[in-house]
């Protein structure tokens, strides 16, 4: 009989607890299976968590390699090593913001604190992003403008408790099954109901109670219309709005019309009404890239968390619950020093700069004074004040908007690139660092629900192959001795990383090892060792007798703003940066599959991506377009040109219902879709506007016609 060896899974942010079986010889997993004893899943699990950490259909790195007369070549260790730090060195002489950083929420805890501690505390560079900027980033500022402090106060043991659930701009019947699943057990209940928002007739609106189709980009009007028409029906808890928030008039004030604003954003009264009436009982508001991913990201989120504040919804069983989408977004959020120092200490305060040089052994001056422009503004950087760029368990030439002009731009910077696949950007790269992926990695990953679990190696690794602490501590010892340890101990980095959390916001000082060999998972905050997280910001009366309901108990709520309380928000709609027009009169947006993987390093296929649209719009373009017939299925496809302003794409065309008139949907997965979209970004986040562009349908050019022949064959 193999070993067993538990961990956690790494596919997306649910955080599954997993058990992975030893071979008994060579390399790889023998299976994958859910976790009956971890307190997240309680065994069970999703199939493409399994399959993609048991056997991903990635082709994988193996061996270092080195960019020799134009091609990658392989080469020993110590070379690559060395060449890596020759031209990451010959950039740093320049400044530390001559080496941009890009990381990941692909990485453990102990890998991304130690990456943001080499770009912030070894380089000094202000160009560093951990990935998080391309998915998260306008959901956390919005939680710091309301709460002062970063994640969602509710926690999955809400989720059973809500009476109302309503899913914006979020898919996760497809992005989070493991965490549907309780969704949708919690909402068939008879007291209970689910609604979902989104342009899309997506997996989870085919499972709702009622879907509300918004037109793209209609998310801020029509939040601010059911706030509107929450006021009008007397739906605001006034008690809790004077005692626990400020900001509420000034808001109230500068509201449209209920029926002017659901209008701007497509939708009925009738919707607008549904939508108040839930907020009346307890309600989850969950909400995910459909959100976060526009300009007006931080806005739209901010608006729904004002939902939740004006009707009460803070407190067991309800609140705001944004869906994180990579494995460890949340940990990068906490560790990596991208926005906030570990911990969530604010980037710019004294103090915190001061401790956290301290503990890193390293002069203040040498910190970066601002986070930085995000992963847009790093690449208009390179060429200018960047010259080199380290990216690590991330694919920017295919993850990032605009991706022809990355490409372009990659391709004039030195890059050395370490992941577990070969990617889009790998082929750009000067030098390749083959990294440990799932499965052969340790150290410990934060859920999107604060917490925190272990990741364990089941399997050893070819030679060629180095995890991401050990190739980042090595690439850190050949540029700035003395800041990390050549072979890093994961265990000793996360006790490190936990001690500069002490007394912070996210505190995690009361978790080891040790506790969570013991109690396999705990939450934060934990500033001591029996600490474990729950419900952020509320507190019941301790001295209420155990026999008193939940709703008699006379609550309190504290927030790490300045005055203690929970702040309304006030942003304003921005125009979209690509409205629709007679030359590209289609609205393209892009979206997660169930079967697919990030930029599909995992999980690729041949061929092209297929677009999905609507039975309308296929009759209307149809006769411009040329239809294949497979000779050995006899099947008949209809192949089209997806043309933006920057870019064009071959497509196989799909008809659905479940697409709205007049948008063309893509995958995320594909490696060209993200050539067609705009790399404008949110103003506060500075997260990409990835979920809206305009688009035009053309016949393929012939060559295209060949090509999808060829991989079709």
């Amino acid at each position: 009989m193999t070993d067993l060896v538990p961990t956690t899974c790494m596919r997306c942010a649910v955080g599954c607890g997993h058990v992975q079986q030893v071979p008994d010889r060579g390399y790889g997993l023998e299976s994958v299976r859910g976790d009956p004893g971890h307190p997240v899943n309680q065994g069970l699990a999703c199939q493409r968590g399994v399959s993609e950490t048991a056997s991903p259909d990635g082709e994988w790195l193996t061996r270092p390699l080195v960019r020799e007369d134009g091609g990658l070549v392989p080469t020993t260790w110590e070379a690559a090593l060395q060449h890596a730090a020759d031209g990451l060195g010959t950039a740093l002489a320049d400044g530390g913001d001559s080496v941009a950083v890009l990381g990941s929420g692909q990485q453990t805890n102990e890998a991304a604190y130690a990456l943001g501690k080499l770009a912030r505390g070894g380089f000094g560079t202000r160009y560093y992003d951990a990935n998080t900027t391309l998915c998260m980033a306008s959901a956390v500022t919005a939680y710091y403008d309301a709460f002062g402090s970063d994640a969602p106060p509710p926690t999955y043991d809400d989720i059973p408790e809500a009476q109302r659930h309503v899913v914006w701009g979020a898919n996760p019947a497809a992005a989070h099954p493991v965490m549907f699943r309780w969704i949708r057990q919690s909402a068939q209940r008879d007291d209970s109901e689910l609604i979902v928002v989104d342009p899309v007739h997506s997996e989870t609106a085919a499972a709702a109670d009622h879907h509300v189709p918004l037109e793209p980009g209609g998310d801020l009007a029509l939040a601010r219309a059911v706030l509107a028409r929450v006021i009008e029906t007397d739906g605001v808890a006034e008690d809790f709005v004077a005692e626990a928030t400020v900001g509420f008039d000034g808001l109230r004030a500068d509201l449209l019309d209920a029926a002017v604003a659901a209008e701007m954003a497509g939708v009925s009264m009738d919707d607008v009404d549904r939508l108040a009436a839930a907020l009346e009982e307890p309600t989850l508001l969950y909400w995910g890239m459909g959100i976060n991913q526009s300009v007006n990201g931080t806005a739209a989120a901010g608006a729904l968390i004002d939902l939740c504040l004006a009707t009460g919804n803070l407190r067991p069983g309800s609140g705001p619950f944004s869906l994180t989408g990579q494995a460890n977004s949340m940990g990068t959020r906490v560790c990596a020093s991208k926005g906030t120092w570990p911990g969530h200490r604010p980037f710019t305060e004294g103090d915190h700069r001061r401790e956290v040089a301290e503990a890193w052994d390293v002069p203040v001056s040498r910190l970066p004074d601002e986070p930085g422009p995000g992963p847009v503004g790093i690449v208009d950087a390179i060429g200018d004040d960047v010259a080199a760029v380290y990216a690590v368990a991330t694919n920017p030439v295919a993850g990032m908007p605009d991706a022809a002009r990355v490409r372009e731009t990659f391709a004039d910077a030195f890059l050395v690139v370490q992941d577990a696949f070969h990617s889009e950007t790998v082929d750009y790269a000067d030098v390749v660092l083959p990294a440990a992926t799932w499965g052969e990695s340790e150290g410990t990953t934060i859920n999107m629900e604060r917490t925190v679990s272990r990741v364990r190696a089941a399997t050893e690794t070819p030679s060629g192959v180095r995890s991401d602490l050990t190739l980042i501590g090595q690439l850190a010892d050949r540029l700035v001795p003395g800041l990390s340890d050549g072979r890093p101990d994961p265990e000793t980095v996360f006790d490190e990383f936990t001690a500069l959390t002490a007394g912070t916001p996210a505190d995690c000082s009361g978790i080891s090892y040790d506790r969570l060999e013991a109690e396999t998972a705990v939450r934060w905050p934990t500033p001591d060792a029996d600490a474990s997280g729950g419900y952020r910001y509320y507190e019941a009366d301790g001295n209420a007798p155990d026999d008193v309901a939940s709703e008699s108990v006379d609550p309190s709520w504290s927030f790490d703003t300045q005055s203690g309380h929970a702040r309304f928000s006030t942003g304003e709609a921005r125009p979209l940066p690509e409205p629709t027009d007679e030359t590209y009169p289609f609205t393209l947006t892009t979206a997660r599959r169930p079967d697919a993987y990030n930029t599909g390093v995992r999980t690729r296929e041949d061929g092209p991506p297929t677009a999905r649209i609507s039975p309308a719009t296929a009759a209307a373009v149809a006769a411009e377009l040329e239809a294949r017939t497979d000779r050995e299925t006899g099947d008949t496809d209809r192949y089209a040109r997806v043309v933006s302003r920057r870019a064009s794409v071959t497509a196989r065309l799909e008809a659905d219902e479940a697409i709205p008139d007049g948008v063309v949907w893509l995958p995320i997965h594909h490696p060209e879709v993200n050539d067609l979209t705009l790399s404008d970004v949110d103003p506060r986040s500075n997260e990409p506007n990835f979920k809206q562009c305009a688009v035009r349908l053309e016949p393929p050019r012939e060559r295209d016609v060949r090509a999808v022949a060829e991989a079709s064959a």
